[in-house]
């Protein structure tokens, strides 16, 4: 005796189930849809103008660095304090002045702090930033 449930297909799956597929190719269809009318907008528009002012570009930053000999570098190049003097009075005479990035040796004479200070102020850059490490 024996039973049977269901049919006698043993032939199994002979196609493959396409919904899935479809799902899934709906889903991005719609995606695609979405996304290129927000980057290409349908709507003409006419932008109004303002009376507002545009911000300029910040200053440039100007390195000065004091070793613990003494010698004072601008940018990397060695200046004596009155070449200092003369690239600060120049940089004090442009439209927008520049930051002054103060980087001092811990060992260097606060003398020659004092003296690069004093000049920079004298030459009307009054934004100093002192450097340090972590």
């Amino acid at each position: 005796m024996a039973f049977q449930l269901g049919e006698d297909n043993d032939a199994g799956m002979n196609e493959m189930n396409l919904i899935p597929l479809i799902d899934i190719m709906l889903v991005l269809m719609i995606i695609f849809l979405v996304t290129a009318t927000v980057a290409n907008p349908s709507i003409p528009l006419t932008l109004p103008q303002t009376t507002a002012e545009v911000v300029d570009l910040p200053p440039e930053n100007i390195t000065i660095s004091i070793n613990a000999a003494g010698d004072v570098a601008w940018n990397g190049d060695v200046l004596t304090l009155d070449a200092l003097e003369n690239r600060l009075n120049e940089a004090g005479k442009a439209e927008r002045q520049p930051t002054i990035v103060l980087k001092a040796d811990k060992e260097s004479r606060y003398d020659t702090v004092a003296q690069v200070m004093s000049r920079a102020s004298g030459a009307g850059l009054s934004d100093i930033a002192f450097a340090t490490d972590n």
